[in-house]
């Protein structure tokens, strides 16, 4: 069975990248890309209920730090 599992990899290593940039543009067309949904902001007086604990709301808190 490793012989087996061997010529396969072999095989597999001996695709090029122009092959395989071939391979995605062929399949491409039967990729269903979903549409994308229209979203509005809420008004932070029609949340209710949420709650976070402390260290997630430093940790969000000092995401701004690295650049938002």
């Amino acid at each position: 069975m490793s012989n087996h599992t061997a010529s396969r990899e072999s095989r597999e290593s001996e695709v090029s990248l122009a092959e395989l940039r071939g391979d995605c543009a062929r399949m491409a067309p039967h990729w269903a890309t979903p549409k994308k949904a229209v979203t509005e902001p809420v008004k932070p007086s029609l949340i209710h209920g949420v709650t976070v604990p402390p260290a997630s709301a430093r940790l969000i808190d000092a995401m701004s730090e690295y650049g938002d």
